[in-house]
């Protein structure tokens, strides 16, 4: 009998109609369903209605990080070749670790255009990401915020007419690679009717690399390396969650991001200490959470380490079937698709 997990476990299928392909016209009109760890209730709302669900004295933790237009298509020095690199992580101020497509033709010292931009290989990693040196006049933000293009997730074909809908209304901090998904369903007038209602606000930042969209390959999950992202959680925020933990109210963690951050920061007595640097959590069931108490996610690939998260804290099998009624009832998956609420 094996002792492991299987990523067979996780998986379901998928047709691709049920990948939403844009954002829906309003935010918060999008499928909200609300699980009950509990019981098996299962409610289907209209996320606006996430509200009803919150009590004065809890607090929604949100992530700040902004979507970088990581997406940069240039041309090889000397040649007429097309390069495309997608920026994964900022290790210094010009140094970046990147994807490059084809990555074939480009080798160490080759140089690439971007108008206002070039780019240098320095290293090829073990893993097949590169290491890239940035030469440029002027602020790098700026010129990349010209050059960019948002790298939207794989299973979206559809060009994204608007680009702050890949963000969400609060992103502040530039460094993800892909959207904290989650958090795309909420306005500003619905973050002011929570606050005002007396549920609290906390803020952590945590830079989403493409890493998430990656299904585990390995057969036993507990094999798979998880990728790294960088993460902070101040003192200020870090005492917002502390005291809503003090006054027994609950901490709801707005997405995965939020919810691996958050477990980073905990100690086995339930509250965290603020902060900062890298974590490569991986939470699949059996993991005993610390700190979170329900959670609002969007619906996950097949196999991928964020089902495996949601299905840590809800269970698998009651995840599984979740997934089975979302599909009956029409609901939209990934990036741009609905959302659960587990309480």
């Amino acid at each position: 009998m094996k002792n492991y997990l299987c990523k067979q476990d996780f998986f379901f299928e998928l047709p691709d109609e049920f990948i939403a392909q844009t954002p829906i016209k309003n935010r918060d009109k999008s499928k909200l369903m609300v699980l009950d760890k509990s019981n098996d209730i299962i409610e289907h709302k209209v996320f606006e209605n996430i509200i009803d669900y919150l009590n004065p004295g809890d607090c929604i933790v949100l992530n700040d990080t902004r979507v970088i237009p990581a997406r940069l298509i240039g041309v090889k020095q000397d040649s007429s070749t097309k390069i495309e690199i997608l920026l994964l992580k900022r290790l210094d101020q010009n140094l970046w670790e990147v994807l490059v497509k084809p990555a074939r033709k480009l080798h160490i010292g080759d140089k690439i255009n971007f108008d206002d931009l070039v780019a240098e290989l320095i290293k090829i990693n073990d893993d097949g990401n590169r290491i890239i040196k940035f030469f440029y006049d002027g602020i790098f933000e700026e010129i990349l915020d010209k050059l960019g293009e948002m790298p939207l997730p794989p299973y979206i074909k559809t060009k994204l007419n608007d680009k702050n809908r890949y963000q969400t209304v609060y992103a502040k901090y530039d460094g993800s690679a892909a959207a904290p998904t989650a958090g795309l369903h909420f306005t500003n007038e619905l973050l002011e009717k929570i606050k005002e209602k007396g549920i609290l606000i906390a803020n952590l930042t945590l830079h989403v690399g493409l890493g998430t969209f990656r299904p585990v390959k390995v057969e036993n999950v507990f094999e798979h390396k998880m990728h790294s992202e960088f993460f902070i959680l101040n003192e200020e925020n870090a005492q917002i969650i502390n005291n809503v933990k003090k006054n027994a109210g609950k901490i709801i963690a707005v997405g995965t991001t939020s919810c691996r951050t958050l477990e980073s920061c905990a100690e086995s007595n339930g509250f965290v200490n603020a902060k900062s640097g890298w974590t490569d959590i991986f939470i699949y069931p059996g993991y005993k959470f610390k700190i979170v108490d329900a959670l609002i996610t969007n619906f996950h690939l097949p196999e991928s380490t964020l089902i495996m998260l949601v299905s840590a804290f809800y269970g698998r099998e009651k995840t599984l079937r979740a997934y089975e009624q979302a599909k009956k009832n029409g609901y939209k998956f990934f990036s741009f698709g609905d959302a659960m609420f587990i309480k």
